[in-house]
């Protein structure tokens, strides 16, 4: 028998019991901070349990406003695999959301754009800077990179019409 999600969830966070004599060593081995008590951690855990299931049932009611009838539809096929589904996924954002804030990801702010863009608009109206690339031998590599933008390009048109030569008016 396969347990649900949320059973196998609460197992791998349930604190584990350690043998006294290691439980020894490792308090030794802190030194300035503090031990969370068990019914800190459970209360923690509850308490993203519970932000996790009203979560769940927000997105469930956006996903049945946002998808209408079809939506219904299919979570009524789902059955029940319609909530562990969703509980997954809600775990899943909820982890990429730590990750996200633990890596400090974040996309560049519009004034680097702005200056990346400044840069390139004065190099290509300076002729100096044009007469200093074909001096180096450097206007060969600027030249192989524009060439492999622009068949980034032209592949991801290709991509888009679905088709290599024209569009399919089929």
């Amino acid at each position: 028998m396969v347990r649900p999600m949320s059973a196998r969830l609460a197992q791998a966070v349930r604190p584990r019991r350690l043998p006294q004599s290691t439980l020894r060593v490792r308090q030794q081995q802190r030194f300035a901070s503090s031990t969370p008590s068990t019914e800190e951690m459970q209360k923690k855990a509850q308490d993203a349990f519970a932000s996790v299931q009203k979560g769940l049932g927000q997105a469930f009611q956006a996903g049945k406003k946002l998808l209408g009838p079809v939506g219904e539809r299919v979570g009524n096929l789902m059955g029940a695999y319609r909530e562990p589904v969703l509980y997954n996924l809600a775990v899943f954002r909820e982890v990429l959301k730590q990750v996200y804030v633990a890596e400090r990801l974040q996309p560049p702010p519009l004034s680097a754009f702005a200056s990346v863009y400044a840069t390139l608009w004065s190099r290509a109206r300076n002729l100096q800077y044009w007469r200093e690339l074909v001096r180096s031998g450097d206007l060969t590599k600027v030249g192989i990179y524009a060439l492999e933008a622009y068949g980034i390009f032209k592949v991801g048109e290709i991509i888009g019409r679905r088709s290599l030569v024209g569009y399919n008016i089929q």
